[in-house]
């Protein structure tokens, strides 16, 4: 019996050793494993160690050395759902590293050496939600980087060195829940305030735009006041380190949000509608129209009106000429001119009974809009160049009889043909009395020829005939008073 006890007891340790070593035998040297969680942190690897365990869900890879990821080095850990590589020496990632982690949620690549962001390299990351690229040396986001990520809700790109970003993308996410997109401490100079203020409102609500070294203009001014005016926790939490440069001037940094010096005649129209209710579209362009508001997604239902007062329920018209996609943006495929006008957005949410509206106006243009002929403006320009004319043949005409118009004749003679013809080129007439020469000689009539008998001429014939009247126009254009001849 004893015999037979011992055995038992030696076999049953046996069996538990067996055990414990089969179950520490796919743990990596030096790493920790507990249950579905491997850490190995720490530990000054310059590379991913082996046999990682297949049931590990979460796995710290953060504070080592690791400078490149092989391709599909997470194909036996299928259900990895958190994986964090940062403080390490990443500085490009391969079009595979992640090809195999269709399950992860959280990825953390910050305080790496990594230089650009392709789509190529999280576009199986079908689950991923949360994406940490913070503190690295980047300075180039392909537009189409985040187009894959179907569940992604927050982007965090702060602490680099970007100058341009693709604001526009993040209308085309396939399936979009994105709640943060953390853009501050980089390097931006202009930012696309169309682009920016097009955004969905609930991406604009975690869009963080703070201490980057934008020059001062009204357009920046309006963009930030009208989010502090509506609520933005982006602006609100950040209200002191939204700062601008006053004529890009490093020294001259103003507070965008507490002082309105360097934004001269900016509060004018402050209030108005901004650019993100007005879209412009040409003929037979697709177009997208997101309903703004500050709702979440979940247990919203939304609504639109046509310009023609027509009601748009999801999924959209029954020959698909409007769609509405589930987070609410309406979809013309082919903007026609008769789709101008204001469209209407109602956002119902009944768990947390408020509801939300926001109006549009669209403008559907030719490319080569017809120019109208402006007939009262040419009307105008005529009647101007014509009084040009007048005034030019009146008073700049060269006077051809110079020596009758600046000195008096001594002997008065019956006038003949010749005389009449000069007294007509002659703006002035012959003055008779020394004393008035000089100021009948500064001062110009309109002059008025009566009919000559045919035949003769009269002894003394009133050729020049000056209207004395108010209603003449030599008395509107001069003052001078008129010499009788």
């Amino acid at each position: 019996m004893r015999i037979n006890q011992r055995w038992t007891q030696s076999l049953m340790g046996f069996l538990v050793m067996e055990t414990l070593a089969g179950l520490t035998s796919g743990c990596p040297h030096k790493c920790i494993c507990a249950s579905d969680l491997l850490s190995c942190t720490k530990l000054n690897l310059r590379m991913v160690p082996e046999n990682l365990p297949g049931t590990t869900t979460s796995m710290d890879l953060s504070h080592n050395i690791i400078v490149s990821l092989g391709d599909e080095w997470l194909a036996n850990i299928p259900k990895l759902r958190v994986l964090r590589l940062g403080h390490n020496a990443l500085n490009s990632l391969s079009a595979g590293a992640f090809h195999n982690a269709t399950e992860l949620r959280h990825l953390d690549l910050s305080s790496n050496h990594l230089h650009t962001v392709r789509m190529e390299s999280f576009q199986m990351l079908f689950s991923l939600e949360e994406l940490l690229l913070y503190n690295n040396s980047i300075t180039y986001v392909e537009e189409t980087a985040f187009t894959r990520l179907g569940n992604i809700r927050k982007i965090y790109l702060s602490w680099n060195n970007l100058t341009s970003f693709a604001f526009s993308s993040m209308q085309n996410l396939t399936n979009p829940h994105l709640r943060t997109l953390d853009l501050s401490s980089n390097q931006f100079s202009d930012l696309p305030v169309e682009d920016v203020s097009s955004l969905p409102a609930f991406i604009k609500n975690g869009l963080y735009l703070h201490n980057n070294p934008l020059t001062c203009n009204c357009a920046l001014f309006m963009l930030f006041s009208h989010w502090e005016i509506r609520g933005f926790s982006s602006v609100l939490e950040f209200s002191q380190e939204h700062t601008c440069r006053y004529m890009g001037k490093r020294r001259a940094v103003v507070r965008i949000l507490q002082s309105q010096s360097g934004f001269d005649n900016c509060s004018v129209g402050l209030g108005q509608a901004i650019p993100e209710v007005a879209l412009k579209v040409l003929v037979g362009k697709r177009l997208l129209l997101n309903c703004n508001t500050s709702l979440p997604q979940e247990n919203t239902t939304f609504l639109w009106i046509s310009p023609a007062y027509d009601f748009i329920f999801p999924p959209g018209n029954s020959n698909q000429s409007v769609r509405i996609h589930p987070n609410g943006t309406l979809e013309i495929p082919s903007a026609q001119p008769w789709n101008s006008g204001v469209y209407l957005c109602i956002a119902v949410n009944r768990r947390l009974s408020y509801n939300d509206t926001h109006e549009v106006n669209v403008t559907v243009h030719f490319p080569k809009p017809e120019e109208s002929f402006n007939t009262g403006l040419t009307t105008l320009l005529g009647c101007v160049v014509s009084l040009v004319l007048v005034f030019i043949y009146l008073y700049m005409t060269p006077c051809r009889c110079l020596r009758c118009c600046s000195k008096p004749p001594q002997t008065p003679s019956p006038p003949q043909e010749s005389s009449v013809q000069s007294s007509i080129l002659c703006g002035t007439p012959p003055a008779t009395d020394g004393s008035n020469s000089r100021k009948a000689g500064a001062c110009r009539h309109v002059v008025f020829l009566e009919p000559i008998k045919e035949g003769r001429v009269e002894k003394n014939p009133k050729i020049l005939q000056l209207r004395t009247d108010s209603d003449s126009a030599s008395s509107v254009f001069s003052d001078c008073p008129i010499v009788q001849t």
